[in-house]
């Protein structure tokens, strides 16, 4: 009797499907490849980038918090992305939120695309770079409220900052 109510919950336990890490799809939607205006082989990108630049910008990693230099800069400017110039966000949207990396509170329209990401078990929306689709960053909707709202947290090293003139 204990062998088979053993033998039961052990079915039990294993034929149970966790659903809690689950992508949220439907049946008509189809994963599409993005098409950017600048593609480069990995090998192209590995001789332009940094190590560091590759792995964020290229692998979607994410630099260490209060590491990026870009933290300190307050002048004005524009920050392009890294990999390819093109600008992306602009000083007078940047703050200081406290989590360590670079935030915004707007991006400059048209130049950032956006995907959904799951990678750590939950879905998160993820920045990309629209000219070479270089991953930036997330954005979060815990950004000041007295603006858009939103937190471009983004890492530090995937972007340049080209001082104004």
């Amino acid at each position: 009797m204990k062998y088979s109510l053993l033998i039961t919950l052990i079915i039990l336990a294993t034929s149970c499907k966790g659903i809690s890490q689950e992508k949220e799809t439907s049946n008509t939607q189809t994963e599409v490849k993005k098409e950017f205006p600048i593609t480069k082989t990995e090998a192209e990108w590995k001789k332009q980038l940094t190590d560091a630049e590759f792995y964020v910008l290229r692998k979607a990693a994410t630099e260490n918090p209060f590491t990026s230099a870009l933290l300190a800069i307050k002048k004005e400017g524009t920050y392009v992305c890294a990999g390819c110039d093109t600008p992306v966000f602009k000083s007078e949207h940047k703050f200081d939120s406290g989590t360590g990396w670079p935030s915004f509170d707007k991006e400059i329209e048209g130049n950032v695309t956006y995907d959904v990401d799951y990678k750590i078990g939950y879905k998160r929306t993820e920045e990309h770079c629209a000219t070479c689709g270089g991953h930036l960053g997330h954005v979060f909707e815990d950004g000041p409220s007295e603006t858009t709202g939103e937190r471009h947290c983004i890492n530090g090293v995937a972007l340049k900052f080209i001082p104004s003139k």
